[in-house]
């Protein structure tokens, strides 16, 4: 569902952990990094990089992303895809880029490469971004680079017809656009964004569920190193360190007890004590895809029955919506199998209890489309990929939360990582 807080959870949502990674791999950050691992405790000292064998999405790969995004604007009737700063502009082009007042750009038309839009004092970094097209245009701070996209629309042909735009980039940038060619129409670009990248192949599965895996050994190792009286804070710290061990930027939302019943988390935490859930909810990326794992156990003492009732209600509705995930399925139906096994259980009516869908899509994006639920009629198909992340809160005494991430395939519906936990032991795999 999310990462350690709010403000934490978008630090690990953008490019900053590619930078902090790679700060931490070298110079004096690094003998800072060796010596807060010798404080380590024994389970997160221990780790090793997981990501050997791995390899970033290539540039070869891009360009049939882009031919299929080229595809898809003729099939939707759009002339041309345009694209602010953000995960959809990697996702095609590898080009990353902060989001700021000044438009940096791309513009995708139905045929040829794609032609580009930068501030003019930034373009010698904009050339070491732009590894495919080769038609760079650069804006001076005085002029317009509205008026530039118009031009090169107008340069390729395209005066009239729709243009998608990137759902993500700025009203700002899409009214200015809109302005400067008022004979097209400006539409939504997510058949072309999402007909994309919601189907996953075979290297981002991959990359993914390597993800995947080292968010449950981070999981496994700080559950191993809690001790009575630690901070939320200090839980989310070894979390981080878990993470840079095994070698992907990562960290946690952490909850501890009665805390737990926020999804999100409070600002009036509490320490450990024994008898308290810990909630877990991780992730991080690797060359740009996303893991989101949450495990819920019981600290120091014997989960009692009510903690395990709660905990394996949760987890039978985990299963519930594993086992209706199949290619045709619609995506509320997911929801709905879930949901059925808490309300039946007694735990509160429809969103009582279990105030959230049961999931979200994942892939570049920590959540992006689509999701499991209720009035998404979103048919499953091979490739998908999502969240599966059913709970039970209950204010002033405990919530409980289990999340797996999860594909499918061409029969049902495949887990990125297998698990049998339980309380006592909520990272077994």
């Amino acid at each position: 569902m999310s990462y350690r807080s709010h403000n934490r959870r978008d630090f690990f949502r953008n490019s900053g952990t590619a930078a902090l990674g790679a700060a931490l791999a070298g110079g004096a950050s690094s003998a800072r990094a060796e010596a807060a691992d010798a404080a380590l405790p024994t389970p997160i000292a221990e780790l090793k990089p997981m990501t050997a064998g791995t390899t970033p999405i290539t540039m070869d790969e891009r360009k049939v992303r882009i031919a299929k995004a080229q595809a898809l604007l003729a099939e939707n009737g759009m002339q041309a895809l345009i694209m602010a700063s953000g995960t959809s502009l990697d996702y095609f082009t590898g080009a990353r880029w902060g989001i700021s007042e000044r438009f940096f750009g791309c513009i995708i038309t139905q045929t040829g490469d794609p032609a580009w839009v930068t501030p003019a004092f930034e373009k010698a970094r904009a050339l070491e971004q732009v590894k495919i097209g080769k038609d760079v245009r650069a804006w001076e701070e005085h002029e317009s680079p509205s008026a530039l996209v118009a031009t090169i629309l107008k340069d390729r042909g395209v005066t009239t017809g729709k243009i998608g735009i990137e759902e993500m980039m700025p009203f700002t940038f899409a009214d200015a656009i809109a302005k400067a060619a008022p004979a097209t129409q400006i539409v939504n670009g997510t058949p072309v964004t999402a007909g994309c990248r919601v189907i996953k192949d075979a290297h981002e599965l991959a990359l993914m569920r390597r993800a995947n895996e080292i968010t449950v050994a981070a999981h496994r190792a700080v559950f191993a190193s809690l001790k009575e009286g630690m901070t939320q804070d200090q839980v989310g710290d070894l979390s981080e360190a878990a993470f840079r061990k095994l070698g992907m930027p990562g960290g946690s939302l952490v909850l501890f007890g009665k805390d737990a019943a926020y999804p999100h988390g409070t600002t009036n935490p509490q320490p450990l004590k024994a008898g308290d859930a810990v909630l877990l909810d991780g992730g991080g990326r690797l060359h740009g895809y996303a893991a989101d794992i949450t495990r819920t156990g019981i600290f120091g003492a014997k989960p009692t029955d009510r903690q395990r009732l709660i905990w394996d209600t949760v987890r039978k509705a985990q299963d519930a919506a594993f086992r209706a995930a199949k290619p045709g399925v619609e995506c509320q139906a997911i929801d709905a199998a879930a949901r059925k096994v808490v309300t039946d259980a007694g735990f509160g009516k429809d969103y009582e209890m279990f105030g959230h869908r049961v999931g979200h899509g994942i892939g570049m994006d920590g959540h992006e489309w689509t999701y499991f639920v209720r009035g998404n009629t979103t048919k499953l198909r091979p490739g998908m990929c999502f969240s599966d992340e059913p709970g039970i809160y209950i204010y002033g005494e405990i919530g409980i939360r289990h999340e797996d991430c999860i594909f499918i395939t061409e029969t049902g519906a495949e887990n990125f990582t297998k698990w049998t936990g339980t309380p006592e032991e909520p990272s077994i795999v």
